[in-house]
């Protein structure tokens, strides 16, 4: 039997058919995928064959699909080791605050890196959009601008407005649509405004810290309708790159991409060679100069994420 795993406790795994039933399921002996160093060899999105074992009505997952794309990030604890977050995914949503908690321009950019790196089409929702006094308002259409700029699609909306919720449900449809962001962005109040039927607890966002409480501890993928899913992930603090060349790193910036065989050297970095147009470019204001200072905090290995 086949089946789309929807959710992972690292152990066992909830599997959907194509009746949209699901099993709880373990992994057969020890599945690795070839050449992989992720912490979990089996991930939600993953397409994976099946057999229900007597006496148990249980599954076990004898075979992984091959996957067309990943999400995948540098595992917390383990430096080496790189962790899957979704696989198989039409679209990435990247959930942004400009406040209450902000969200800095360096976490937004190395999702959508890594998007673009594994050929993922990516949109930014500005969410509560409700709440923002003139300073929020500001900042939000500043940085709507940046990202516009370099290409991408942006939507400012509330998880409370219904008829924001209508567009939203008219752009993921009959898709498998990845939901990603800090905690307390509003990942899960987006989710039950989607499919109130679903539920998810919810927490409100740590006046302390202005930090969100950690509602999803495990990745899962629930459907919005029968043929259009969104994959909520645990609220991320930091995302490390992994398997990223600093030479190839240019081409998963749109803005940087355009402009790359325009350098007077091949392999320029953007960095101290003379003749870079990347540089003249962001000097005029044509390449923000935010997008930048990432691409840079990459090139240079960096993990602090946190800047305006």
């Amino acid at each position: 039997m086949k089946g789309r795993v929807i959710k992972s406790t690292g152990s066992w795994y909830a599997v959907m058919d194509h009746h949209m039933h699901v099993l709880e399921c373990r992994m057969k002996g020890n599945i690795r995928l070839k050449g992989s160093r992720s912490t979990n060899p089996i991930a939600v999105g993953d397409v994976v064959e099946f057999d229900i074992e007597a006496g148990t009505g249980q599954g076990v997952i004898s075979s992984i699909e091959d996957r067309k794309n990943y999400i995948i990030r540098k595992s917390i604890n383990l430096s080496k080791k790189s962790h899957v977050l979704a696989a198989n995914i039409d679209h990435v949503y990247v959930l942004v605050t400009v406040s209450n908690p902000r969200t800095p321009y360096g976490f937004i950019d190395r999702m959508l890196v890594t998007a673009e790196a594994y050929g993922i089409p990516a949109s930014i929702i500005f969410n509560k959009q409700d709440a923002w006094d003139e300073k929020d308002k500001m900042l939000a259409l500043e940085m709507m601008d940046t990202y516009q700029t370099a290409g991408y699609e942006t939507v400012a909306l509330s998880a409370l407005n219904e008829s924001d919720m209508n567009l939203l449900r008219e752009k993921i449809k009959g898709r498998v649509n990845l939901l990603i962001g800090h905690s307390g962005t509003g990942k899960s109040t987006i989710i039950n405004s989607l499919n109130p039927l679903l539920n998810i607890k919810t927490a409100p966002t740590s006046l302390v810290h202005m930090q969100g409480k950690h509602t999803t501890t495990f990745a899962e993928m629930h459907p919005v309708t029968s043929d259009t899913f969104i994959i909520d992930t645990p609220g991320i603090r930091e995302f490390g790159l992994i398997d990223m060349n600093k030479y190839e790193l240019g081409h998963y910036f749109p803005e940087i991409r355009a402009r790359l065989n325009q350098c007077r050297f091949n392999n320029c970095l953007h960095m101290n060679e003379p003749g870079c147009v990347v540089k003249e470019a962001v000097e005029n204001n044509e390449i923000p100069y935010t997008r930048f200072r990432s691409y840079i905090s990459m090139i240079e290995g960096e993990t602090e994420v946190d800047f305006d």
